[in-house]
């Protein structure tokens, strides 16, 4: 019994050989740029493009390193959050996409292609160009990314703040206004400081109400002569929101000063608080809308139902209707759109409340905002940051707020609200505002890791905690558990 064994011919060998070597090829220049060039004899080629790898990866390695390093970290992001070194990056991303694209073609041509089968001149170009395709798309998707982020930091953050630390503390006002249809200049509606522990990122919100009476301005403001004894009016419309519109009302009085509305409203709250203010983030409602959208909104338990819509036009006496409402209910999920209606609706609730419900939100963003939420949102997230009015944070000082924010995500948040039976807005007792100030922070800075949960301040307490004070509607004003809770 004879027994034959059909063997492929020669032609046959040397092109599944053909085939391998193609496949191995771009393997190579997938996993190790310009080392198909080194094996196929493109030697100069190659050589180049494996050291440039291997310096990316060093690079990488290092800021990595970096970001590690507690005492380095705040620079690693200070430099990176640099319009330079930014702009640097989007055009090498590009550049070096190019490059590696044009690394695949490359590799198919020295792989041999006349020595393939019908089907190996079909499979290898084909697998070459769509490597090629998907590193292009790659960098230039990159690229913009890097130019969003160079974009958002060239046009907010444009600096004039003061960088040196007041008592170990950065102080931020943070303010929130509509200058939208039907609005006389800007009236910063939200009023929220947030002092900053320099080492360990601890915070304390403190909350001032819009309708605050008798604003002190210091004796270095030019609208101290006008208003010596505070901003006061007899028909009661000189409220602390009402300082911005002041202030650019008189630009004359303010020479060199860019914004004399957020410079005279910073010099007011920090003289209200006893703090310097060292940098203001003014963001408008639609920056806000759209910034809560891009991080793909938050989520918080609700204590109680908040109307969207409702309140009355103040010029016409219209009155709006309420389309709906916001809880109540368990870990609830808040788009924009819902977000800021649940900060800002005023309707069977107190600015008080309102005041708190604001603090639950910025709380559920430093909580719930993840750098994977930035990294892969970060297009919209640039977008909607440059609806933020201005900022007078410079980009050198970038590494060292946003390291500060990551390490306060992990610990709690105390807060302070600045409303009745606390303080009557009428005829605010500033120097006792000035002292539950200092003790709210001395009691932060004393707090250690003993704190659980995000708690309130009340006035002579040795430690932040819950204040028993009501409002007439019952809103416990300056605990936010009361109003909403942050998972």
């Amino acid at each position: 019994m004879t027994v034959t064994t059909s063997l492929p011919d020669a032609q046959s060998r040397s092109q599944g050989v053909a085939l391998r070597r193609g496949l191995t090829m771009l393997g190579m220049t997938l996993v190790v740029p310009g080392s198909a060039q080194l094996a196929g004899g493109n030697e100069r080629i190659g050589r180049v493009a494996v050291r440039i790898w291997l310096t990316l990866i060093a690079l990488a390695v290092l800021f990595v390193v970096l970001l590690l390093v507690p005492f380095t970290r705040a620079f690693a992001l200070g430099l990176y959050a640099n319009p330079i070194t930014l702009t640097v990056l989007r055009w090498a991303s590009l550049a070096l996409g190019l490059g590696w694209a044009a690394l695949f073609v490359n590799a198919w041509r020295i792989a041999n292609p006349a020595a393939l089968s019908a089907a190996g001149r079909v499979i290898v170009p084909a697998l070459a160009f769509t490597l090629a395709l998907a590193v292009g798309w790659g960098s230039w998707t990159l690229s913009n990314a890097f130019e969003a982020q160079s974009r958002l930091v060239g046009n907010v953050f444009g600096g004039g703040g003061k960088a040196e630390t007041s008592s170990g503390r950065y102080n931020v006002l943070l303010l929130g206004g509509d200058a939208g249809a039907g609005r006389e200049g800007l009236r910063p509606d939200t009023l929220i400081v947030a002092s900053i522990d320099a080492d360990t990122g601890r915070t304390v919100l403190f909350s001032l109400p819009r309708n605050l009476q008798r604003a002190p301005f210091p004796e270095s403001s030019p609208l101290h002569k006008l208003y010596p004894n505070g901003y006061w009016c007899q028909d009661e419309s000189c409220m602390l929101n009402a300082v911005y519109t002041l202030a650019m009302n008189h630009k004359k009085l303010f020479p060199g000063v860019k914004n004399p509305g957020v410079q005279t409203t910073k010099d007011v709250v920090g003289n209200i608080l006893g703090l310097d203010i060292n940098y203001y983030a003014l963001v408008d409602l639609k920056g806000f809308e759209a910034l809560i959208d891009a991080v793909g909104g938050i989520n918080l338990d609700v204590g109680r139902k908040v109307p969207i819509g409702g309140g009355t036009d103040l010029k016409t006496g219209r009155k709006y209707p309420i389309t709906g409402y916001i809880g109540p209910g368990k870990n609830l999920h808040l788009d924009g759109h819902d977000a800021l209606w649940f900060a800002r609706s005023r309707e069977g609730s107190t600015d008080y409340e309102r005041m708190a419900r604001q603090k639950c939100v910025l709380n559920a963003m430093v909580k719930q905002l993840n750098p994977t939420t930035v990294l892969t949102k970060f297009q919209e997230i640039a977008k909607a940051g440059e609806e933020i009015v201005s900022t007078d944070v410079p980009t050198s000082q970038l590494g060292t707020l946003l390291d500060l924010a990551a390490k306060g995500r992990s610990l709690p948040l105390s807060s302070v609200s600045f409303a009745p039976p606390l303080i009557q807005p009428a005829k605010p007792d500033f120097p006792r505002m000035r002292q539950i100030t200092a003790d709210a922070i001395k009691a932060s800075e004393n707090a250690g890791d003993g704190g659980k949960k995000t708690t309130s301040s009340s006035p002579g307490s040795a430690s932040p905690k819950p204040s028993a004070a009501t409002t007439k509607s019952g809103t416990r004003t300056d605990d936010l558990d009361a109003v909403c809770t942050v998972s």
